[in-house]
């Protein structure tokens, strides 16, 4: 710590017509004049968490700084990557104290320049660094979070938080995951499970929403041991509203645009012991030219349901289990009349590419008329839940 020395006052005699000549002395005969000196303090002081030179520093260790003796005027925080960057951390002083606005990275170190101001007025620096502890890549947990940054979506879009490994204090997370919309709309956190966690408003999005995703999970500790990798953010816009009303017991689909009907398409969906689940589905991914096996929804060679691997033109997925809204061109006799397939929605070619060139990830697909429900998990069927059910499912 740089400390600066305290300085003699110089001062300029002015001539006086009673001052006394030089050697003279007002003191009584036989004592002796003593001066008296002026008061002073001591240098700046500064109170740091961590301490100077500190090790083993936990990484959701917050850095903060005062200054005793003098006032904290501004303060960095820095440390050189692994990448050999010199990163500055972000930080605020407010009534004397700053705080740093991340937490720590492992097995680094760090810098922090402070700057004061004495009682008399002048500059006091001091420079301190200290070293954090090193975490292992199975004491880190990684985040995702879609949609992705910039994208736009459709109303029935939930944002998905997922992590590597899993969260045991899903509490200390979630104090950490904040989801922003304008204009507002109330919702909350539910857990799939201790590596996914998804948010939603009480009900559908309102279309041209801007919202904003902040995972500030760096060095937040997730229990066991473990602590968050890394922060996240993400921005994205809700764009028009459509929604696709599918009835198997009369084998059409209405499709509605901003509110609006715009479309009917005859479709099939999946016969006796391949009943297509009905419920509220999200448009999870959409493709061209796809295969479809019957593995993936647990078919095998020898089994009297099995078909050959069959090329379709259009797709969008609507959960995790393989079930599509596609194009079946051999199926077109019975679309709109009986349902036959394996579990998917099918419709004609040309019906199919015009529903692909209308949607877009995100949109809703509401399905009824069978006795198979949607269930968690299996894909985006977080609408299924009431909002009471949804904010139950919420760690705070």
């Amino acid at each position: 710590m740089a400390l600066l020395g305290v300085s003699a006052c110089n001062a300029t005699a002015t001539a006086d017509k009673d001052a006394k000549p030089s050697g003279s002395s007002s003191a009584a005969p036989g004592k002796t004049e003593t001066s008296t000196p002026t008061p002073t303090k001591g240098p700046v002081a500064y109170t740091t968490t961590p301490a100077a030179d500190a090790a083993d520093v936990a990484v959701d260790t917050r850095v903060t700084a005062s200054a005793q003796q003098g006032t904290l005027k501004k303060a960095s925080l820095s440390y050189v990557s692994k990448k050999g960057n010199r990163i500055t951390v972000d930080g605020s002083l407010k009534d004397g104290t700053w705080t740093a606005g991340d937490l720590l990275e492992p097995g680094v170190k760090y810098t922090l320049t402070l700057e004061a101001e004495d009682s008399e007025g002048r500059t006091d620096e001091s420079t301190r660094t200290f070293r954090t502890a090193n975490l292992s890549l199975d004491d880190q947990i990684y985040t995702s979070v879609s949609p992705r940054d910039g994208g736009t979506v459709g109303i029935g879009m939930p944002v998905v938080m997922r992590f590597d490994l899993p969260v045991k204090d899903k509490a200390s997370f979630e104090k950490h995951m904040k989801v922003t919309a304008s204009p507002a709309q109330a919702g909350s956190w539910y857990w799939l499970s201790s590596t996914e966690a998804h948010w939603r408003p009480r009900t559908y999005w309102k279309p041209g929403t801007k919202v904003h995703v902040e995972a500030t999970l760096n060095g937040v500790p997730a229990g066991g041991g473990r602590f968050g990798e890394q922060s996240r953010t993400s921005d994205f816009t809700i764009g028009r509203a459509l929604v696709a009303k599918v009835n198997l017991q009369t084998h059409q689909m209405d499709v509605f645009i901003n509110g609006k009907f715009t479309k009917r398409i005859p479709v099939t969906g999946g016969r006796a012991g391949f009943a297509t689940r009905s419920g509220v589905k999200v448009i999870m991914d959409k493709q061209t030219n796809i295969t479809l096996r019957a593995e993936t929804i647990g078919l095998k060679k020898d089994d009297p349901n099995y078909y050959p691997d069959t090329k379709v033109k259009y797709a969008m997925r609507v959960t995790n289990s393989g079930e599509f809204l596609h194009s079946a061109p051999w199926s077109v006799k019975d679309q709109g009349h009986r349902n036959v397939s394996h579990g998917c929605t099918g419709m004609s070619e040309a019906n199919a590419g015009w529903f692909y060139s209308n949607v877009t990830i995100g949109d809703v697909v509401e399905t009824v008329g069978t006795s198979r429900p949607m269930t968690m998990g299996n894909g985006y069927a977080d609408w299924n839940l009431t909002p009471a059910s949804w904010t139950a499912g919420s760690a705070l």
